[in-house]
């Protein structure tokens, strides 16, 4: 097998104050790690096996890249890209479709993602980090595979805590909620508090209010993400009939979906909704481009998100960038980029928390 490439690990002072240096498994194109980045946290390497993020990860990240199966990464070669590091950290989201919400009486155990969440704790055994984080969709916490990953790491020895955070407590415009697992090797960790009450909680309009307004299927020649998806007749139609936070009942029995008659769909009365000004958004999905696929036309123009904005909402900042120079921009391949990321509000307070960890051990030890 081959090993992963030797990383020289040079410690800039400037990050001197933490010590704390990271590797992101599922690295994906790099909201984790951002936010890790952003609450002071080197980052060493990102590690997955899906070849569109490498360039996101490496130009924004400025970090390795590395395109593999965590499957098939062993501790050592782990231990090579840490180097010297001092207090070296362990994150990554497994992949979470079989844990998804959309797919709740769907039996998923039969998936590949099933057991990727066995390949962390063995990456973690084979390494013993100082610090581990796992992020995931809420839902994992009820799993078997979720109990077993947790019994490891306090067999290893890990203080293990998790708890499912609200975006908006922490910054995040969209009400995205997720499972956060923080554990410290021979340590006390608790989780981080909220930062924002909710009288503060910034609204759709405070992300995305100053973009240029457009029509369906029109772009901003200023701003290469900023494009809305062109909508048939009918799906205009539905737009221009849905009020902010309503549903589909609102709009006349002629434009409304078939299967929305039926009783199975009726309770899908998100589809087609119209986001609201004063409100966090919903959770921005891979398909935030798409009216028919959740709660996702403009707050008061007739069309579906850009991804400008799904991106503002998913908390990355205008500068990130999402392809290569040569890559075309498509909805379909950077809202999966978008949509699977980590909001870097989450990895931002996880690092303020283990630096705060790192900070009060070094304090006992004095």
């Amino acid at each position: 097998m081959p090993v992963l490439p030797t990383l020289k690990v040079i410690i800039p002072s400037m990050c001197k104050r933490s010590e704390i240096a990271a590797i992101d498994l599922f690295c994906g194109t790099g909201g984790l790690s951002l936010g890790l980045k952003q609450g002071g946290i080197r980052i060493v390497a990102g590690i997955d096996n899906a070849s569109a993020c490498s360039y996101p990860y490496s130009h924004n990240i400025k970090a390795k890249f590395i395109e593999r199966s965590v499957c098939d990464v062993r501790g050592e070669d782990l231990k090579r890209l840490w180097g010297h590091a001092e207090v070296r950290l362990l994150a990554g989201c497994a992949p979470c479709q079989p844990f998804s919400s959309q797919r709740r009486g769907v039996d998923t155990s039969h998936e590949k993602s099933w057991p990727l969440l066995n390949e962390f704790a063995r990456l973690v055994q084979e390494t013993m980090p100082d610090f581990v984080t796992m992020e995931n969709v809420p839902r994992v916490q009820y799993s078997p595979i979720f109990d077993a990953f947790v019994a490891c790491l306090k067999q290893t020895g890990y203080d293990v805590t998790y708890r499912v955070l609200f975006g908006p407590d922490y910054g995040l415009p969209q009400r995205r909620r997720r499972l956060v697992l923080l554990a410290a090797l021979n340590d006390h960790i608790e989780m981080p508090e909220p930062t924002v009450d909710i009288k503060h909680y910034r609204t759709v309009y405070d992300a995305i209010h100053d973009l240029p307004s457009l029509g369906a299927g029109q772009k901003d020649d200023s701003d290469s993400m900023h494009f809305a998806r062109n909508l048939s007749p009918i799906n205009l139609k539905r737009a221009h009939a849905s009020k902010p936070g309503g549903t589909w009942e609102d709009w006349p029995e002629e434009l409304r979906v078939p299967c929305q008659t039926r009783a199975s769909g009726k309770t899908f009365k998100s589809f087609y909704g119209r986001m609201e000004w004063n409100k966090p958004s919903p959770t921005i999905t891979t398909q935030s481009y798409n009216p028919g696929a959740g709660r996702f036309t403009h707050p008061a123009q007739d069309r579906a998100l850009t991804l400008r904005e799904a991106s503002r909402l998913q908390g990355f900042p205008d500068s990130f960038v999402f392809t290569g120079p040569s890559e075309k921009i498509t909805l379909s391949t950077v809202g999966r980029l978008i949509g699977n990321a980590v909001p870097p509000v989450f990895g931002k307070a996880i690092a303020r928390q283990f630096i705060k960890t790192l900070e009060d051990r070094n304090n006992n030890n004095e």
